[in-house]
């Protein structure tokens, strides 16, 4: 039986990590220590936190719908399948991954998105003013995309806006509706490895989830008022936190 106290924090957590994914991207680095700090092995939370966000990431690709267009002269459908079979990959290979070795692996993860949110645009912009990649760099780059997103998911927005400007050449505007239903393909396909794995723990993941499709909706209506620079820095501060705290918990 969950206590009270457990269950606020759960809404809470989900509230703050959903509002994040609408704003920025980022909610798995709220969520997912929260539900460690609970008590559940890393690979169990992480499956837990993936889950309890993905209303959320379907809701935001329902919403983008009517703006779908190729992305990099690549049609929607067979993108969103790549991704997809990326995604059961991901979910497999953290099924299989025993708790240590995910403790090990977390902070260099979060390590990752925090590098890619700090200089990823601009490295975006460097290389693709030197470098022409065709399609099937970037069909590559998506598959491994998929599978980031289905095995972790921390960061992968920001990984994604970063990746879709050098291989695609696309505004982060026009980017949106296409990197919104990759990401919940991804999360999606890892969803169906967890339920069928059972790595799923219900008593924090409901609290989460609803906590999470509230978050997101205040989140929305926020982000039509909030200075872009605001958001940037909450996020790069939450990501900073998080990397540091996941560091000293694997080698401190």
């Amino acid at each position: 039986m969950i206590g009270v106290d457990t269950l606020v924090l759960a809404v809470l957590a989900g509230m703050l990590g959903g509002a994040m994914n609408a704003l920025a991207g980022g909610g798995t680095f709220v969520t997912l220590p929260a539900l460690i700090a609970f008590g559940l092995p890393s690979n169990v939370a992480n499956a837990t936190s993936n889950f309890s966000l993905l209303p959320g990431a379907c809701s935001s690709a329902w919403v983008y719908r009517d703006e779908l267009q190729p992305l990099g002269g690549l049609k929607v459908l067979p993108f969103a399948l790549i991704t997809f079979v990326g995604g059961l990959a991901g979910g497999i290979l953290l099924v299989v991954t025993p708790t240590r070795a995910f403790d090990i692996i977390i902070p260099w993860l979060l390590l990752l998105a925090l590098l890619v949110m700090l200089f990823g645009a601009r490295a975006s912009a460097y290389l693709r003013a030197r470098v022409t990649i065709g399609k099937r760099s970037l069909i590559a780059a998506q598959l491994l995309l998929g599978i980031y997103g289905g095995y972790f998911g921390g960061g992968v927005g920001l990984i994604a806006t970063a990746l879709y400007g050098l291989l695609a050449s696309i505004s982060v505007r026009d980017m949106f509706a296409p990197r919104t239903l990759m990401l919940a393909m991804a999360n999606l396909a890892a969803a169906v490895i967890f339920l069928w794995f059972a790595m799923i723990d219900w008593r924090s993941c409901i609290p989460m989830l609803a906590g999470a499709i509230a978050g997101g909706w205040l989140g929305a209506h926020a982000g039509k008022r909030l200075p872009g620079v605001a958001v940037r820095l909450w996020t790069l501060a939450v990501t900073a936190v998080t990397t540091i705290v996941f560091f000293a918990r694997a080698y401190g």
